[in-house]
């Protein structure tokens, strides 16, 4: 039985390298209804950009479809190569309710494809049921490798962009390194300093803290300003604490405050592109300046650079010099929040101004 059990499971998998080959082939030059489903934040989102503009640029006709989560609706300020979004709020109380919904929005659309990341076996199921006759996610197992067209290796251990774009090998050779950004990019400024000091607040309230205090801030604003830099501070609705106590510490002569004044992500990543160096945390403006291409620096504490960051000489993170955890990078892998003590982000301003204008001096 078992036996035959496997032949079975043969069969069926070269039933659908064929169907997909196929597919690829006739399919390549006819319009495409593709449905790409990423539930995460703002940072998620914008890592993910490269899987669907290689699509794209694959079947160059095709309607794009994103499911994601209210949260993160900002991404569609920051690229055109999203047609429409379904949402839903799986982080709720209501998530299964909300998961049948969007089950029930996508019957109505008759896509032709689907592309899911996340690593949950249920994720397979889910696909299934869409009855989308092309679906691609994550190989969790034996039931993914049955339910979906093709159930792609999972590789954690790589740059998150790289990790979601396996998803779509399986229907493109095209390869998007960073995610490519739809907005107008200014002249850059010399000697500017911008600093986005600020990460989500779902992340502090959920107790994952991947920043330096305020008071550090507020010291890396003076220092910077005293070394002769222009300095330019910028945040968002989630920011106002720590904006708050950065402009009662910092005289408001020794920098412009830009808070508030950007009203959208678009408007914050043209900011971006204007300044010769921009300095934040571990959060959603990072991927947006690694995709611009502007020097930044990154504070990195419980999570791990290697994995948030495109290795090249743009991006370069902070740690702690002093941080001896054994566990560190923790978060997420080995924890789900962040521990008490906090000694990866033992980084103080003396060490963040030392770096910027070391590394910026070329030494």
């Amino acid at each position: 039985m078992s036996l035959l059990y496997y032949k079975i499971i043969g069969a069926i998998k070269k039933i659908n390298r064929l169907a997909n080959k196929a597919f690829l082939k006739y399919n390549k030059i006819m319009k495409q209804k593709v449905l790409f489903i990423n539930f995460g934040g703002l940072g998620d989102e914008i890592l993910f950009l490269p899987a669907i503009i290689s699509v794209k640029k694959e079947f160059q006709d095709s309607e794009i479809t994103l499911a994601l989560e209210k949260r993160s609706r900002g991404i569609t300020n920051l690229t055109n190569v999203i047609d429409n979004t379904l949402f839903a709020d799986i982080k709720g109380k209501k998530k299964y309710i909300e998961l049948i919904r969007l089950l029930f929005k996508i019957w109505t659309k008759r896509f032709d494809i689907v592309i899911s990341s996340g690593s949950n076996k249920f994720i397979a199921v889910f696909l299934f049921l869409t009855f989308i006759k092309k679906r691609y996610g994550y190989n969790t197992g034996k039931l993914s490798q049955i339910l979906l067209t093709k159930a792609v290796d999972l590789n954690k251990n790589q740059y998150a962009a790289n990790m979601y774009h396996d998803l779509v090998r399986p229907i493109t050779n095209i390869s998007t390194e960073l995610p490519v950004l739809d907005i107008e990019k200014k002249e850059t400024e010399p000697n500017t300093v911008l600093i986005h000091p600020g990460v989500s607040l779902l992340s502090i309230k959920k107790h994952m803290i991947k920043t330096i205090p305020a008071q550090t801030w507020a010291e890396v604003v003076d220092k910077l300003s005293l070394a002769g830099k222009k300095v330019i501070l910028a945040g968002g609705p989630d920011d106002k604490e720590t904006i708050d106590i950065i402009t009662a510490k910092v005289p408001s002569e020794k920098f412009i405050n830009m808070y508030g004044k950007t009203k959208n992500l678009r408007e914050l990543a043209e900011l971006i592109s204007s300044k010769e160096i921009f300095i934040c945390s571990d959060s959603a403006p990072l991927h947006i300046a690694a995709a611009l291409g502007v020097k930044t620096y990154v504070i990195f504490g419980s999570t791990d650079d290697k994995k948030l960051i495109p290795q090249n000489r743009n991006i370069v993170p902070i740690k702690s010099r002093e941080c001896k955890c054994p566990l560190q990078p923790c978060l997420w892998e080995k924890r789900q929040t962040t521990c008490e003590t906090l000694e990866c982000l033992n980084i103080s301003s003396d060490d963040i101004v030392d770096i910027v204008m070391k590394k910026n001096r070329g030494v």
